[in-house]
């Protein structure tokens, strides 16, 4: 059964559920904002190079500057020469592929710097590419014309450098100017998910407190080792949820996740029934995930599912490494008659979701079905 589910969400790209039911929700997935959480000063750009986006938004604005300067040359669209702009696309997509090389080169050095050290240093960065290129492309056409290099003068080498690195200037200008302003956005949308993740990050439900604290208290008297061996992982569980933001191997928050549901177990009894299936268990201390990504859709799928239903109950975990993508997949009884599940989940799902994109970005895949009397939710995310 888990392999037939497992097949049949990697397969599907519809809505359709993996249960014959319908999507309840599915929240579509944004761009990372910023891989370095919590440090005082990133660039976001001279990180996210690699991403053909960011490469695509770049070599669009170059394309539209060799049309403008294409147009300036001509001063008419009618006397407009194509091979004069087809000369200047070439040119300046190869200035700009290049920059994107060496930006993705020297990634860590641009890392380590503040936001106007990176513009400033990818700014002459920009003018070097330029300048190299067009000596190259003056010996390269003396060479081709003559072939052989004597009578290479400095002058021939160095012709029209001033004149491109005035292009060079302007194109410049022109883009980091829109990476800065790209860099303040990112800085905020950052500074807004890495608040909203922290509220996430300490919040654990005060009905889960209460109860469990009822159920310690009650089993003193008739269980004590029971009662404290509850409390410890009680305690575990609530230091876990005050610990700064961070990513920890896919084994500890496992183990974690463990430990809660031992807490629920001895509260709900023979109602709750967990079923593990672990597939390619050696990796999980490699794979990692952001802390408390789990523990709180567990802790939707008993509040939402089980604690709703008085008979026994079964919550399935299935977890599988395959191809460097991780699938998660959570099932859980639900009554039709609560309306108001999909509200429930949402706050959950949404904070996590946004919590997986903030490291892992677009590659996470974030779906929860409802059919039959069945909660199913599907996490996937390619690990680096």
């Amino acid at each position: 059964m888990w392999s037939c589910r497992l097949n049949q969400i990697k397969s599907s790209r519809t809505e359709k559920s993996i249960a014959n039911s319908t999507a309840v929700a599915e929240i579509p997935s944004v761009q990372s904002a910023a891989e370095l959480m919590g440090a005082k000063e990133y660039t976001y750009f001279f990180r996210q190079v690699g991403n053909w986006r960011d490469l695509l938004e770049l070599f669009v604005g170059g394309n539209i500057l060799a049309l403008v300067l294409g147009l300036a040359e001509a001063q008419s669209w009618q006397a407009l020469n194509l091979t004069h702009l087809l000369q200047y696309m070439l040119y300046i997509n190869w200035v700009l592929l290049s920059f994107a090389a060496c930006v993705e080169l020297l990634h860590q050095r641009f890392a380590r710097m503040g936001i106007k050290a990176a513009l400033i240093s990818g700014f002459l960065l920009l003018q070097a590419i330029v300048l190299i290129t067009t000596v190259s492309l003056n010996i390269l056409i003396h060479f081709g014309m003559n072939f052989h290099l004597q009578g290479l003068s400095a002058a021939i080498a160095f012709d029209r450098v001033g004149m491109h690195q005035s292009f060079g200037i302007l194109l410049g200008m022109f883009c980091f100017r829109y990476l800065y302003l790209r860099e303040q956005w990112s800085r905020q949308h950052h500074s807004e998910l890495n608040a909203r993740i922290q509220a996430m990050q300490a919040r654990i439900q005060p009905h889960f407190l209460f109860n469990s604290l009822n159920s310690a208290i009650s089993l003193i008297s008739i269980d004590p080792d029971r009662a404290e061996y509850m409390l410890l992982n009680l305690s575990r569980l609530f230091r876990a949820s005050f610990q700064e933001l961070k990513l920890v191997s896919l084994h500890e928050e496992i183990e974690l996740c463990r430990r809660y549901l031992e807490i629920e177990q001895i509260r709900l009894g023979e109602r709750l029934q967990v079923e593990w299936k672990l597939e390619n268990k050696d990796l999980y201390s490699q794979v990692h995930i952001p802390l408390l990504t789990l523990q709180p859709l567990l802790e939707n799928s008993i509040f939402h599912g089980v604690e709703k239903i008085l008979t026994k109950s079964t919550i399935s975990i299935l977890i599988e490494i395959l191809n460097n993508q991780i699938s998660i997949i959570i099932t859980n009884p639900y009554s039709q008659d609560h309306a108001m599940l999909k509200r429930g989940n949402g706050i959950a799902i949404e904070n996590i979701q946004q919590r997986l994109n903030a490291y892992y970005g677009s590659s996470v895949t974030f779906r929860t079905y409802a059919g039959k009397g069945i909660f199913t939710t599907v996490v996937q995310y390619r690990y680096k």
